[in-house]
């Protein structure tokens, strides 16, 4: 027997989880700005010091297999509030981390728990819209997550150097209580966050194993993870390094070498602005193929750069560009298996995720040994090369990815 729970649809749904995302894409980028200070406080390199975004994205990456079934049994919306609430632990031990390794424990148990919050909103958005108007909702949503990578950087580098860098996990701690709070009066404000009932599990409700390989088996769904992952290691491995060397290129503040980086941010907010616009004129292989040019001319300019307001103006760039590639990513996994949503979101979450995770392991490499440029070269030649490839293989696929099942909710206002 399986437990059915309807939840909240509407804009202001979309809005609060906008916001829990925010802080959980505020937690993802904020340690990028904090490395030069982590390593001369704990007595370590910036390679080393690197590892507190490492290990948060492995466990916000892995961890997101157990949140996707969780939100399929108990609703996708309370399982994000609940995470919601969860995250505020490890970043209140990172607040009191007297030494790398135990930042390294808390970081790795913020990422832990803010894995249930964006994959679940997404599958959430998924289950109340039709696929015609997905992509626009979805962007809609990306606001906050996206405001939060560009603020992650920019409030890192603020506290660091002001209050100092446990300061910034102090603000994320009250975030996530705050905005959990938010998403519990709406669970419980709205008659659609009750208990509805029991039902039988339909035909295809099987075993968490066997839905996941079900996924894998399907030839569509590999090339959305497989791309994802890709597409997440080369952006991030370049990106989480771009304070650092901003700061050491240019002599410019923590705090500002943030704030060019926030330009990312403000990017991708610009393309949600017009995502609709862009989807009707260019379609989703449009959409791919241009953002892959972009990211092309975007990193050409970050990598050589005469002012740190060129790099400023790169970012924004990069940011517009890698939103019209990934958008339509996301928006293909909330296809991927519609009877399983949270799952299939959730393995599209985590195969992301793990893909930043070895980018920012290589980058550190790269960084130690070769210096940031060569970063800005590789995202500049391998970017626009997956986005190509990925705007080539939409011809190939499959209609089923179209169809919604019989049940599909209505669409959110």
């Amino acid at each position: 027997m399986h437990v059915a729970h309807a939840e909240p649809t509407g804009a202001r749904s979309i809005l609060l989880l906008s916001l829990a995302g925010f802080f959980s894409s505020s937690a993802f980028r904020i340690c990028d700005p904090l490395l030069p200070q982590l390593a001369k406080e704990f007595g370590t390199s910036t390679g080393s010091a690197a590892y507190t975004i490492t290990v948060f994205s492995i466990a916000y990456g892995s961890l997101q297999i157990f949140w996707g079934p969780v939100g399929d049994r108990f609703g996708k919306y309370r399982t994000a509030a609940f995470a919601t609430f969860a995250c505020a632990v490890g970043n209140i031990g990172a607040f009191f981390s007297e030494s790398l390794t135990t930042l390294i424990l808390c970081r790795a148990i913020a990422g832990a728990t803010g894995g249930g919050i964006i994959p679940l909103a997404l599958a959430w958005i998924g289950d109340t819209t039709t696929y015609a108007e997905r992509q626009q909702v979805v962007a809609r949503f990306l606001t906050g997550t996206i405001l939060g990578i560009a603020c992650g950087q920019f409030i890192g580098g603020l506290f660091t150097d002001t209050l100092g860098w446990r300061w910034a996990f102090a603000m994320l701690a009250a975030g996530y209580l705050l905005v959990g709070a938010l998403l519990q009066q709406e669970l419980r404000r709205t008659a659609r966050g009750a208990r509805a009932g029991i039902a039988a599990v339909p035909a295809t409700q099987r075993s968490f194993l066997s839905r996941a390989m079900a996924i894998v088996a399907d030839r569509w769904s590999r090339i959305i993870l497989t791309t994802v992952a890709i597409e997440g290691a080369i952006l991030f491995g370049s990106l989480a390094f771009v304070p650092s060397a901003l700061h050491a290129h240019f002599g410019i503040s923590l705090t500002l070498a943030g704030g060019v980086v926030a330009g990312y941010g403000f990017g991708g907010v610009g393309y949600t602005l017009v995502a609709r616009r862009l989807v009707d004129a260019l379609g989703e292989r449009g959409l791919a193929t241009g953002g892959g040019i972009v990211m092309l001319f975007a990193f050409a300019a970050l990598w050589l750069a005469p002012h740190w307001m060129i790099s400023a103006a790169a970012c924004f760039a990069i940011g517009f560009g890698f939103y019209m590639l990934h958008n339509t990513l996301q928006t293909n996994a909330t296809q991927m298996a519609p009877t399983a949503r949270g799952i299939a979101v959730a393995m599209f979450a985590s195969a992301f995720f793990i893909g930043q995770s070895i980018g920012v392991a290589l980058g550190a490499i790269v960084v130690d040994r070769l210096g940031t440029d060569w970063l800005y070269v590789i995202a500049m030649v391998l970017l626009p090369v997956i986005a190509f490839a990925f705007a080539r293989l939409l011809a190939t696929r499959p209609p089923h990815h179209f169809r919604e099942p019989e049940d599909s909710a209505a669409s959110v206002d």
